[in-house]
Order: C-alpha cells, then sequence, then structure tokens
C-alpha cells in the first residue's frame, strides 16, 4: 500500500509517499504532488524508514517507576494535578511543549492548561528558536505571519541568506535554490554567516561577518539606502509608519562603509557590493533562521532585517520579503493554537481586545466555565526557573528534551529532580528526560501520529497515522483529553477522532474574527473555510495556505499584497534598533567564542535519526571545529580529543581543524546527548542569557575555554547488537560516544594513564589462537577487562606492549560477539566488512577459518578504510571520492557517474565540490613545486 504523509523533520514541510503493508514501512519517497518539495527528499527523509520498528520504544506507562495500565496512570496524573492546584493554587502547574506534536495534540494541551485547569504556564521549545522571529513579525507586520512562500525564493532577482546553513538545515529549499539559480543565471545569493558553510557553494558574495553583528549591518543597510536614494518614499508614506525613528537610531553610529565593515569585521567592498545589490533590487527575499533569532537581541535583529525590506517596498511581491524559515516541523502549528505562554489561541494574545473573555465563551459548555488566565505565563527559561523557585510544583514535559536543550542543562536537571512532579509523555525509551519523571506515559510517533502540521510557508499538510503504535502507545491528544475527563472536563474534551479538534481549531480562527470595510478579518488567521469537514474531507486534506476562508477558498499563497498590514490602522511599523553585542561576553579565561547549530544527516537529540545508521557516518562522534591559527595556540590537533569548558560545564568532543571557522571561534553540534556521548551536551555549555522582548535564549554566543584532552589510552569497541552486558566502560572513561552500526553497536572510548603493567595476566594459547605467539603486556590488562566485562572469551588478539595497541575479538557459544582495539580510531578499518560478520554470528552462521584469520586486521583482504561517509544515500566515503577526483572526475557529474555520489537527495553536493576545489588548489601547489625545483 502507499499512502502521503508529511516529513517530520525540518520546518520545510515535505510531502513523502510511504510504501507499507499495515504494520511496516518498507519505503519513503518524496511525494512529487505535494507544493513544498515537489518530490525531493533530503538524506534524513530518505531514511525515515529506517527509524522505525518497536525497539527503542517506550511500550506502557509508568507511575514512580513501576509499569501501570492506562486507567491507572491517567486517573494518578489527574490526581496529583488536581491536588497540586488544591495546594498550591492553580498556577502551580504547567506544561512544556514540542514542535514535534501535531496541531491537534497542541490545540488539547492549550485548552486544557490554559482554558480549564486555568494556569497561563505552557509555552514550548519552539521558544528555543522561533520566539524572536515571532515577535518582530508581530511588532512590525501585526501579526505572528510569514508573508513570503517557497516560491519567491525561485522568482527572486537576489536572495540573502543571513544566519541559515540552508544546505544543511534544510537541504530541500536549498535544493529548489540551487536550481532556480542554475535556471536564472541573473539570480544573485549573498550569504552571510560567520561560517563558510555548504550553503556558500552557491554563493555570488560572502560575508564572514563577526558574531553578533547582525543588527549593526541591516542599520547600516538601511543607511545606505536612504543616502543613495533609493527608499521607497511612496511606499512607505502609504503604508508604514516609523522610517524617521528607525533612521536616527541606525545612524546614531557611524554609518560609513568603513565604519561598518570595521564593526563587522567584513571587507568594506565586499559589504558596499552586497548593500548595492540589496537597494538596486526590488525582487529580494532574505532568509533567515536561528543565526539571527537565537540571540539575547534576536527580536531587534529580526526587525532591523524587516526594515530595510520595508523601507524598500520590497514585501508583498513575487520574490520578495523578509522570510524567517521555521527549525521544526510543527512550530507554525503550535503558535496558531496558542502554544507559547503569551498566547492564548487562534493568533489571540492576552492583550488582544477582548481575547480572554472570546476564547472563554467559545470554550465554554453548558455545565462548565474555563479559568483562564488574566495574563501570560512563563516563557522557557523562565518557567523552569519558576520550578526551582517552588512556585511551579508540577510540570508536564511532552515530546521535548530541556535537559539536553535548554541553556544551562546541567542546571535544568537539577531542578526537574527537585520538582516534586515531572510528567513526561515521549516515544522513546532512551530519552534523558526520563530519570527525572515520576509518571511516563508512552506516546505515539511519526507514521503512528495523525493530525496536521504547518510548514514555514504557512501551508498546512496532514501527516497521516498509518501503522499501529508500539505496545500501550497512545496519541498525546487522546492522553490530554482523558487526563481531562478525569478532571472533570469530560464534555469539554469528548474528542473521538483528531479531526474533532481541528474542526474546533477551524472554527475558534472564525469566532468573532469579524471583517473591516474590505472583507479582512480583525485576526489574520483565518481557517474557518476548513470549518466543518468530515471524517473523509478531513483523512483527504490537501496541503493548503492560511488564510483560508470566504474570501480565498484556496488558501493564500502570499500575504500584504495590497501594502494593509494586521496592525490596527494597516500600517507596518518600522521598529527603531540600537544594536548590542552578545551577553556572554568573552574574558581571560573563557577567550574563545562558541556557535551551535545542526549537522547535515541529524535532527535534534538523535533519538529518531541515530536508528539510521548511515546517517551517523557522516558526523559520527561530537566534535569542536577549530581554525587553524586557534588550534596551534591552543595545542589542540586534528581528530584529537578536546574539552570546551563553558558557563554551564564541560563539553568533550574529537577536534575538526577547519579554515572555514572563524579565528577566535568555535563550533560544536547541538545533537548529542547521554544516550550517543558522556559530555557532550552543547546546552551545558551555554548561560541562560535571554531576549528581553522574546525570552528567547541567547544560543549562538557562548563563550569557552579550549584545552586538549591528551587520554592515555583509545579504544574502538564493537559488540552484537543483542549482547545485554553492563555498559561499565562509560563510567571508566573520561570520554566516550555511541555510534550505531547497521548489524553491531561501536562505541569510541578514551581514558587517563593506568599504568604499563598488565598485573601479570598472561595469554595463554592452549587452544586459542593469538597472534601474539606468547605472552605479551600492554599499558592496561585489556584481556582481563574483556573477561570481566564482555560477554564470552578472547578467542584472537594480537598486541604491542611497547605502543599499548591491542586488537582481540571474542566469542560467545561460538559466534563472534565483540571486537575491541586498543589505538587511535585513524588506525581503523573499513568497519562494514566487521559489521557484516556480525549479521552472521546475529543469524548463528558459523564463521569460516579463512574470515577468522581476518578478523584481528577487520578488514577483508587489502580492503582500506573509506574515510568519512560523504554521500549518505549511497554511502559513499571520502577516500573513494579524493581517488576518483585524482583519476580525472573533477566535477560532480563525472563523480555521480562512478560513485553514485551526489545522485540522489543531492546534500552532498557542496561537500563534494569543496573536495574537487581542495583537490584542484593541491595539484596546482605540487604543479608550482615542480616549477620551483626546475
Amino acid at each position: 500500500m502507499h499512502a502521503s504523509t508529511t516529513c517530520p523533520y525540518c520546518g520545510v514541510g515535505c510531502g513523502v509517499i510511504v510504501t507499507h503493508d499495515g504494520r511496516t514501512a518498507t519505503g519513503v519517497e518524496g511525494d512529487r504532488e505535494h507544493p513544498a518539495n515537489h518530490g525531493r527528499l533530503c538524506v534524513k527523509g530518505s531514511a525515515l524508514a529506517e527509524t522505525l520498528g518497536h525497539h527503542g520504544r517506550l511500550t506502557h506507562p509508568r507511575v514512580d517507576g513501576v509499569e501501570v495500565d492506562w486507567d491507572t496512570a491517567l486517573s494518578t496524573v489527574a490526581e496529583r494535578l488536581e491536588a497540586t492546584q488544591a495546594a498550591h493554587g492553580r498556577e502551580a502547574v504547567a506544561a512544556y511543549l514540542s514542535g514535534q506534536l501535531l496541531t491537534e495534540d497542541y490545540y488539547v494541551a492549550n485548552k486544557l492548561f490554559k482554558g480549564f485547569l486555568g494556569t497561563p504556564h505552557l509555552d514550548t521549545n519552539s521558544r528555543l528558536c522561533m520566539a524572536s522571529a515571532v515577535a518582530a513579525y508581530k511588532r512590525s507586520l501585526g501579526a505572528d505571519a510569514v508573508p513570503c512562500n517557497y516560491e519567491d525564493l525561485e522568482k527572486a532577482e537576489l536572495v540573502v541568506l543571513v544566519g541559515s546553513n540552508l544546505a544543511w538545515n534544510h537541504p530541500v529549499l536549498y535544493q529548489r535554490l540551487r536550481t532556480a539559480k542554475q535556471r536564472n543565471p541573473l539570480m544573485r545569493v549573498v550569504v552571510i554567516d560567520p561560517r563558510v558553510t555548504d550553503t556558500c557553494e552557491i554563493a555570488d558574495l560572502y560575508l564572514g561577518i563577526r558574531p553578533g553583528s547582525d543588527a549593526r549591518l541591516f542599520n547600516g543597510l538601511l543607511a545606505f539606502m536612504a543616502e543613495r536614494g533609493r527608499l521607497d518614499r511612496v511606499y512607505l508614506e502609504r503604508h508604514t509608519q516609523g522610517i524617521d525613528a528607525a533612521l536616527a537610531a541606525a545612524r546614531e553610529d557611524d554609518c560609513s562603509i568603513e565604519a561598518i565593515a570595521a564593526d563587522c569585521d567584513v571587507d568594506a567592498e565586499r559589504l558596499e557590493t552586497f548593500f548595492y545589490w540589496f537597494a538596486s533590487q526590488l525582487h529580494v527575499v532574505t532568509l533567515y533562521s536561528q543565526g539571527i533569532n537565537q540571540s539575547s537581541s534576536g527580536t531587534d535583529k529580526c526587525n532591523a532585517i524587516i526594515n530595510c525590506h520595508l523601507a524598500g517596498g520590497k514585501l508583498g511581491l513575487p520574490g520578495a520579503g523578509p522570510f524567517s524559515i521555521t527549525g521544526q516541523p510543527n512550530a507554525m502549528g503550535g503558535r496558531e493554537v496558542g502554544g507559547l505562554a503569551n498566547q492564548l489561541a487562534a493568533h489571540m494574545d492576552y492583550h488582544t481586545p477582548g481575547a480572554i473573555d472570546r476564547v472563554t465563551r467559545f470554550w465554554t459548555t453548558d455545565t462548565l466555565t474555563p479559568r483562564l488566565p488574566d495574563g501570560p505565563g512563563h516563557k522557557a527559561v523562565e518557567l523552569f526557573d519558576a520550578i526551582q523557585r517552588g512556585e511551579i510544583r508540577a510540570v508536564w514535559i511532552m515530546a521535548t528534551n530541556p535537559g539536553v536543550s535548554l541553556p544551562d542543562a546541567n542546571r535544568v536537571r537539577r531542578i526537574l529532580e527537585a520538582c516534586p512532579l515531572v510528567i513526561v509523555s515521549d516515544c522513546m525509551a532512551n530519552a534523558d528526560i526520563l530519570p527525572y519523571a515520576d509518571i511516563v506515559l508512552p506516546a505515539s510517533s511519526w507514521s503512528e501520529k495523525d493530525g496536521t502540521v504547518s510548514n514555514s510557508e504557512r501551508r498546512i499538510s496532514r501527516q497521516r497515522g498509518l501503522l499501529p503504535p508500539p505496545g500501550e502507545a497512545r496519541h498525546d491528544w487522546w492522553i490530554i483529553s482523558q487526563v481531562a475527563c478525569r478532571l472533570g472536563f469530560a464534555e469539554a474534551f469528548a474528542y473521538t477522532h483528531p479531526g474533532e479538534i481541528f474542526d474546533e481549531h477551524a472554527r475558534l480562527s472564525d469566532f468573532e474574527n469579524y471583517p473591516d470595510n474590505q472583507g479582512q478579518g480583525a485576526r489574520l488567521f483565518d481557517i474557518s473555510g476548513l470549518a466543518g469537514l468530515d471524517r473523509a474531507a478531513y483523512d483527504a486534506l490537501e496541503p493548503i495556505q492560511w488564510p483560508v476562508n470566504a474570501r480565498a477558498p484556496q488558501g493564500t499563497a502570499r500575504l500584504f499584497t495590497d501594502g494593509r498590514f494586521a496592525t490596527p490602522d494597516g500600517l507596518a511599523r518600522l521598529i527603531p534598533v540600537r544594536p548590542c553585542g552578545p551577553r556572554q561576553a568573552l574574558s581571560e579565561a573563557r577567550p574563545l567564542r562558541l556557535n551551535s547549530g545542526r549537522v547535515r544527516d541529524q535532527w535534534h537529540t538523535m533519538t529518531r535519526t541515530a536508528r539510521s545508521p548511515r546517517l551517523m557516518n557522516h558526523r559520527s562522534e561530537p566534535f569542536i571545529e577549530v581554525n587553524p591559527n586557534d588550534a596551534e595556540r591552543y595545542g589542540v590537533k586534528d581528530q584529537q580529543l578536546a574539552r570546551l569548558e563553558g558557563a554551564g560545564g564541560d563539553y568533550l568532543g574529537r577536534v575538526r581543524v577547519s579554515n572555514a571557522q572563524r579565528r577566535g571561534e568555535v563550533f560544536v553540534p547541538m545533537h548529542w546527548n547521554d544516550s550517543f556521548s558522556g559530555q557532550a551536551r552543547m546546552g551545558g555549555l551555554l548561560a541562560a542569557h535571554l531576549d528581553p522582548v522574546s525570552g528567547q535564549p541567547e544560543s549562538k554566543h557562548g563563550a569557552v575555554s579550549l584545552a586538549p584532552l591528551a587520554p592515555g589510552w583509545e579504544a574502538t569497541l564493537i559488540l552484537a547488537a543483542d549482547s545485554d552486558c553492563e555498559f561499565v566502560w562509560r563510567d571508566e572513561s573520561t570520554y566516550w560516544a555511541y555510534i550505531p552500526l547497521a548489524n553491531s553497536r561501536r562505541w569510541q572510548l578514551a581514558g587517563g594513564e593506568v599504568g604499563s603493567a598488565c598485573g601479570g595476566v598472561e595469554s595463554a594459547c592452549g587452544g586459542v589462537e593469538s597472534a601474539c605467539g606468547g605472552v605479551e603486556k600492554v599499558s592496561r590488562d585489556w584481556l582481563a577487562w574483556a573477561r570481566q566485562h564482555l560477554p564470552g572469551e578472547p578467542a584472537l588478539w594480537a598486541e604491542d606492549a611497547a605502543s599499548g595497541r591491542l586488537r582481540a575479538a571474542g566469542f560467545a557459544g561460538g559466534r563472534l560477539s565483540w571486537w575491541l582495539m586498543v589505538g587511535s580510531p585513524l588506525e581503523l578499518p573499513a568497519l562494514h566488512w566487521l559489521d557484516e560478520r556480525f549479521a552472521e554470528a546475529a543469524a548463528g552462521e558459523a564463521l569460516p577459518s579463512d574470515l577468522r584469520r581476518r578478523l584481528l586486521a577487520g578488514c577483508d583482504a587489502g580492503e582500506a578504510d573509506a574515510g568519512p561517509t560523504v554521500c549518505s544515500c549511497h554511502q559513499v566515503g571520502r577516500k573513494a571520492i579524493v581517488e576518483a577526483i585524482r583519476a580525472g572526475d573533477d566535477d560532480v557529474e563525472a563523480l555521480g557517474a562512478r560513485l553514485a555520489c551526489g545522485t540522489q537527495c543531492g546534500s552532498c553536493i557542496p561537500e563534494l565540490k569543496s573536495l574537487i576545489e581542495e583537490e584542484a588548489a593541491h595539484a596546482g601547489t605540487e604543479q608550482a613545486l615542480v616549477h620551483e625545483a626546475v
């Protein structure tokens, strides 16, 4: 069977076609009919079927560590929430939600907590990525309403990417833009980013600005437009207010090109080129993401961008507008139903005239009256501060992991440990937050959940439940509704299907949304045209962009085309912006600026993507990207381990020396958590500095120190997938990283000095094959350690006492059980051969003697490690690509013809081009040396 649904990863909202038999999914491909992606998928989307299955899932409710039935779990949740409010007041309970939830889940949660429990303290992890963009749109345009759509990227004359590594974070949009640029040679692309990322592959101009200087740059652009007579005075007069104040703020600093370039640390000539391009083109799209938002002044930075578009009339046109690109799949859907602490529902805020009374009356039933709060609740970081103070005594966390993602994450864990009641709804058994939960509720996941999501271009799409949830897992909307019923609110939560929730949501968007004299409702968010859908129509709902109403029954592709905005007087506001730098100041103790972000093949905390082993091959360990000059200064080397120390703790990772990184700055990924590494949580490095308007934390501008780790030993351990031994090596190791393979499990380990004696243990060869030929000693008695901690006896080993190196393999019941190499991971062979041997062992197959002899080598005769994976779709390694380039395949098409890399999702194409350029430069250097020698 084939069914259409929506990808659960980034905010692009790609349509996918799933092939399934009603119980398992056998394949995933892009939906050619979906307007977001037209059949394209990135490597994460392509691997979705590989991430499914019941292993590692939460399958039963737990109360105080004991498995219980659903009736007991739900009744306990209701009783404890009710008791908490009875003892401490209704604001003593809170909820923390996620952009991973579907709109229907969000709606019911918001309705229960704000409408019926009467607490304002419900917020979402979207606060960490989108809150500043939301606040800026509302300050300037009057509503949380992205004015653009994806087609605008293809229609633009100039596309500015700022604070967005589109190639890695939104790959399908990047491919659409790349294709559009190939078709239109006149299109220009500017990339503004402190790091040289893969997105720069299509850039006509790159500005590697100083972190945090974005507002200064766009204020300078506004002043430049005014100086050069490039303001659209007619548009400003008819459709905006505030240009004089915005210009006055921009001009408070020296507005000369040289001064702005110096403040932003970019070349003055390149900066002036960007200013000229922006000022002279009408059809300009500025696409911005977390590099702008995640700042203690993120709202102002967003408004500085919007100011420039309003000042030039570059909004409401095809190929024009300020475009905030969402990080999560349903961050926008959550905001539509009130998922932020300062919202109610249907884009109504607490301060919206009449909103509290309006929502109260809409949710009122014949017997129950909601108890809506009088004002906004605590935003994400402040919510956990309130738990620490004892003001909030119960929190329900759904589909998110604040102990990893929030700043000062170690403190967040201590707060949760002390909180009297922590309820967690999740789908994965390895979620870091579970040890702090008093009540655990197993939730359904992608391919099981049924509802809607809204992507970055306001497009509502169906996410369809195709497969049954495992065990006792249930849908979030059902769990919340059942708790509401036990709290006495059954009449208001008598939902039997998500379609009924969606209908209520659509009706609320139209409720007393009175049209003005031009027929537009007071609230821009309006999906009244989707109200009243029966079950069949809801199931068949096609992707559509809001507003959807009587004026726009087919949806609305682009907003503000008539120059009327969602403000009381219909005029957009230009906001005075006064630039300020990061709050996390550098110091002698912490001299390096920390930047954070995603990697190409992973998603959030990897609980889903790490289930696909091939997605672990591109960046398999937590890493620290360092400029070569800083590497030399701080004594760290490429591929060696190092330690960062920040405001909240330490981070251990493998060094990647790169010229793409600015001097004085380091980059770390956001994905690794305690399930995949011992000390690699990015959130633990950050202080909790917030944007004063949006409440969004500053996650892009930490301050850290860097030092080499220099362990006494490093080791690689591979275990059979069904091994049930205790992972004691995690406690014994200074550093560890878990890397799932297709048929086995890999661990990278490193530890301190342990001495050189092996304790007198001999490796007797009586009946056991040993490549050492007798007694050998290593710096640590690894064979004794293996006998103590690993299943099965060492059957093969080779030691080098002088260097401390060892390779060994163990068998249990005649089957390969483990493989161990003590030494640098740079010495590893290609591991797929070994992984296949574990697959054979799992199938009960005996290892032939010829393969047994090769086991210590870890590879087939003469097979070398392919290097880091570049193309995840076809598992093509760096070494094979470099060899092909040197053999004459010096363009992407030739490499694709030979190796298939870059021929599926295209995410690896920027890296392929970089390798081609590196080899060309290397060849040019060699040729120059030959000439010099001659």
